[in-house]
């Protein structure tokens, strides 16, 4: 409920603060009496696409550690706490990236990084995967999420999803507007049903396959940190292990702002479309064909 709750008031600050910069700058005023602005609706497009995306990016640290109750432990004096750090420090020394904050948190085996730079990022492991992985293993995931933060991930995946959006607000708006003034012949100096009907569904539909596409490249990046993680522990047994221990487990459900750059997710059927994490099989396959 928490989760759903913090979603629910993130994503509308985000439309509340979206929709005062659109006015402010006056992209929202796309439609005239003389047709379509083009540049004001790419404008406008961009804002809403670009903007949400990278608010939700600078918010994702403190999102993800008050939605997963994720418990910082650089500093702890626990044994297994201090070993955990020092294996994020050796691992970002070898990737030539500051030291993430490195937190744990109560839930079934996973982990996930995030934060917006790579110099300040939080990787993060469930009390599960400890409990059910060994040491080698363990290692191997927090390679994993190292890797995503070396690599850029969190940046990489918010300008892809910056430009789906832009390209979804945009397109849709251009398609109601032909709709009502074309095919509905609409002769009112202001849009009609026919312009909001149409950029509901047509937002509806390219959303759909922005998504697919968004979730394809996710899909690319866990194989390179996949690989990654092997790169960093200079062998990739470990990685592979952990792989087909996880890929028998149930992963829990991760908060959206961080699901994908989570070690391990549960993809099936025509939802594997939308998965943004490959199977497990495939990834496993990838590592040993591997050279």
């Amino acid at each position: 409920m928490k989760r759903i709750l913090l979603f629910i008031v993130t994503n509308l600050a985000v439309m509340l603060v979206l929709g005062i910069a659109a006015s402010v700058l006056g992209v929202n005023r796309f439609l005239t009496a003389n047709g379509l602005n083009l540049p004001m609706l790419l404008g406008f497009a961009a804002l809403m696409g670009f903007g949400g995306a990278f608010i939700s990016l600078l918010m994702s640290k403190p999102i993800a550690k008050w939605s997963t109750g994720a418990q910082v432990i650089n500093g702890s004096n626990d044994p297994t706490h201090r070993w955990i750090v020092s294996t994020v420090e050796g691992f970002a020394k070898k990737a030539g990236i500051q030291t993430p904050e490195v937190a744990m948190y109560e839930g079934a085996p996973n982990a996930f990084a995030t934060g917006a730079f790579k110099n300040s990022a939080l990787v993060a492991v469930s009390t599960g995967l400890l409990q059910t992985l060994n040491r080698d293993e363990v290692e191997a995931v927090i390679g994993h999420e190292v890797a995503h933060v070396a690599n850029g991930d969190m940046v990489t995946m918010t300008l892809i999803q910056g430009v789906m959006n832009t390209f979804v607000v945009f397109i849709s708006r251009v398609v109601g507007y032909f709709v009502d003034k074309v095919v509905l012949r609409n002769t009112n100096d202001g849009p009609g049903i026919g312009y909001y009907v149409t950029t509901i569904v047509m937002d509806i539909v390219l959303g759909v396959a922005a998504a697919v596409i968004v979730a394809w490249f996710s899909r690319q990046r866990e194989f390179r940190a996949d690989a990654g993680a092997a790169a960093l522990m200079g062998r990739k047994q470990p990685m592979i292990n952990a792989l087909a221990r996880l890929g028998g487990l149930d992963p829990g459900e991760l908060p959206k702002s961080v699901a994908t750059m989570g070690i391990s997710s549960r993809p099936s059927g025509l939802m594997a479309l939308f998965s943004s994490h490959p199977p497990m099989e495939d990834r496993i396959r990838a590592l040993q064909q591997a050279q």
